[in-house]
Parts: C-alpha cells; structure tokens; sequence
C-alpha cells in the first residue's frame, strides 16, 4: 500500500503541476494579448486558461480511480468514484442551470 501510496501522489503532482502551468501560459498569453489588442484570439486563451485550471482537480481524481482501480483498492476506489460522479452531476447541474 505504501508503494501505491507514493506512486499516487508523484502522478497527482505532475498532474496538478502540468495543469496549473497549462493554464497559467494560456491565462497569460491571453492577458497579454488583450493588452496589445488580440481580439478573439485573447479571449479563447483566457477562457481556455480558466477551463484548464477548473479541470485540473477534476483530473486528479480521475487519475486516483484509475491508480486505485490498478491496485483494486475497492474501499478508495468507491469514494472515488462517487467524488467523480458529485463533480461531473455539479458541472451538468451548472449547465442545465445556465440554459434556463
């Protein structure tokens, strides 16, 4: 278990770190463009940016069922899961919401 342990948390933290500077260089590329005027282009990268680092969580606990899936640990893998599915009814409870 300890080895899964330490495995789980180097591959949430590349997950984490890759995500956080994903979306750093699009929210900053984005802001430097609107400041010299790049319109459209501007815009998709800040809302890229955003989306990228609201998705960063929701990547980490896909990325902990997958582990705890491999190491058929059913305990975490059912608390996962379920943490999976809260986050994925809230962005469709969000969407449903917006369209109304």
């Amino acid at each position: 278990m300890k080895d899964l342990s330490a495995q789980l948390e180097r591959t949430i933290g590349i997950v984490l770190r890759v995500g956080v500077t994903a979306s750093t260089i699009c929210l900053a590329l984005g802001l430097l463009l609107s400041l010299v005027g790049g319109g459209a282009i501007s815009s998709a990268l800040l809302n890229i940016g955003v989306i990228v680092l609201l998705a960063t969580p929701v990547a980490r606990v896909v990325v902990s069922v997958a582990e705890y899936a491999i190491a058929r640990d059913w305990v975490f893998l059912t608390l996962t899961v379920t943490v999976l599915l809260e986050l994925l009814a809230s962005v469709v409870a969000a969407i449903a919401g917006r369209k109304v």
